[in-house]
């Protein structure tokens, strides 16, 4: 019945003119030369009026071409594969917190239990500095990290698109707690010998949330800079920011993040159109930092024993769903069908003005998406987000298994998620993508895309090819898919 309504209301329009299509057609065939005759005189007769009229839809149709949006296309994007030697299972992740010795039982069975419960499989990677005892996390060790991801997801992209780095008009790099001076975007434009007038940016300290305020960014720069290219990367450090002390807010962390990056080239020059694969639609932004609990359950710190980590305040998750119900607020009249929108006020006023006791209506945003790729920050956040959202396994399956592969990686975790549905052979020419991205502050991104053609998974296997070119591929695929959704036990 849901779906009967849907269909009569988003199609109902269209339904509509075809009588009055008819009625015209049926009109126009019984023109006479007369009637043509007639109106011929009747424009002579209001030359003045017409040249007018004709001038003015001229001008305003001139206005509308040179004031209207830039569209902004996404040509191709690039995920970090970190080198075998960096993988490690979850069980020598808390054997190697053991071996450290810089914590204590206590901390160590929580740890254990966290590793257990957070979707991450046995082949995450972790930093160079961090894979040795005694571990050596010094800012020489960090600019290593950041160098092998950033260059690695550059190399990709640019040896895949074909664009010189001297063509590039516009950077934006986003790195939430390795800010070095020269930045990291200084360090790019060095080592690519970018040109001198290129836009940078380096944008540090907004959390995972970052990789969709920087694509933000660099979309508002391409309307204002004509006819270029601009690239942006998304990564995190983690050499420098395992946490050290016994606290146990700020354990988390230790056992969610890993070692990735992402690296997405965009332009406005509409010659592109023919490769691009995605459009952005809309990007909307939600700040929840005017409230003080908001502000600081994300909060880097010091512990009583001046230890330095991240901490994750118990009210997180509440916090997130308030972040992202105030966002989807702003999105839904910008992506929702009328059919929804309708339903969504409907049982609004019946709550509101007529004090009817229902539950609120929540919209159904699968018929505003066919793919989301929700910020891999744990598996409670995906569970949290598919249970709120309605969503089914299969949509969230590229989340799980982004998480499951490759850990939190932070702000590109959302593009390792995107490169499984390529992988996948899931994105069709039309299909509509819904990025979610939450970040410290405390914040919440969407970001929409709209892909302008069907593509080819035999060519877009990226950081996935692995469950494709082995004999055994499709089989560790499964058990991967299916460890992803079993329930949670302890570490064997």
């Amino acid at each position: 019945m849901k779906l009967g309504f849907h269909y009569v209301v988003s199609h109902g329009g269209p339904l509509m003119l075809i009588p009055l299509l008819a009625a015209v057609i049926i009109r126009l065939n019984r023109f006479t030369p007369e009637d043509i005759q007639m109106v011929l005189d009747f424009l002579n007769a209001n030359a003045i009026a017409v040249t007018a009229g004709s001038t003015l839809i001229l001008f305003v149709t001139a206005l509308y071409l040179f004031t209207r949006r830039k569209d902004v296309l996404l040509v191709d994007f690039s995920c970090f594969m970190p080198p075998e030697e960096l993988a490690i299972t979850q069980k020598n992740c808390v054997e190697f917190a053991r071996e450290m010795g810089c914590f204590d039982e206590k901390s160590l069975d929580f740890q254990a239990k966290v590793a257990e419960r957070s979707g991450l499989g046995d082949r995450t990677h972790l930093p160079r500095c961090l894979r040795k005892l005694p571990i050596e996390p010094c800012v020489s060790e960090a600019r290593n990290e950041a160098e092998m991801v950033i260059f690695g997801c550059l190399d990709d992209l640019f040896a895949k698109t074909g664009i010189k780095p001297k063509d590039v008009g516009i950077l934006v790099v986003n790195c939430s707690v390795f800010c070095p001076t020269p930045s990291l975007s200084a360090m790019v434009v060095n080592k690519y010998g970018m040109r001198n007038d290129i836009q940078s940016y380096n944008l540090g300290g907004m959390g995972c949330s970052a990789g969709l305020i920087a694509i933000k960014l660099a979309r508002d720069l391409l309307q204002v800079i004509p006819n270029t290219y601009a690239v942006v990367v998304s990564t995190e450090n983690i050499s420098l920011n395992l946490y050290l002390g016994n606290r146990r807010s700020m354990q988390v962390s230790n056992c969610l993040f890993r070692v990735g990056g992402a690296a997405m080239l965009l332009t406005n020059k509409s010659s592109e159109r023919y490769r691009a694969k995605y459009e952005l639609k809309h990007v909307v932004r939600t700040h929840m930092g005017k409230d003080d609990k908001s502000y600081g359950c994300v909060f880097q710190e010091e512990d009583d024993n001046k230890i330095v980590g991240v901490a994750l305040s118990r009210d997180l998750m509440n916090v997130a769903g308030e972040a992202l119900r105030t966002n989807i607020t702003t999105l839904g009249p910008l992506v929702l069908p009328l059919s929804e929108q309708l339903l969504f006020a409907a049982v609004l006023i019946a709550r509101k003005v007529f004090k009817m006791k229902m539950k609120p209506y929540v919209p159904d945003f699968k018929l505003a998406f066919e793919h989301f790729c929700i910020h891999a920050g744990g598996r409670a956040v995906i569970d949290e987000i598919e249970k709120n959202l309605e969503l089914t396994q299969y949509h969230v399956e590229p989340s799980r298994m982004a998480l499951y592969r490759f850990g939190n990686t932070s702000s590109s975790s959302i593009w390792y998620e995107l490169s499984y549905s390529e992988a996948q052979g899931r994105v069709r020419g039309g299909d509509r993508v819904w990025q979610i991205a939450f970040g410290s502050g405390f914040k919440c991104q969407s970001a929409v895309w709209q892909a302008l053609r069907k593509i080819d998974p035999k060519k877009n296997r990226g950081v996935w090819a692995e469950y494709y070119e082995s004999a055994r591929g499709e089989e560790i695929h499964a058990a991967a898919v299916a460890d992803t959704l079993a329930p949670i036990r302890p570490l064997q």
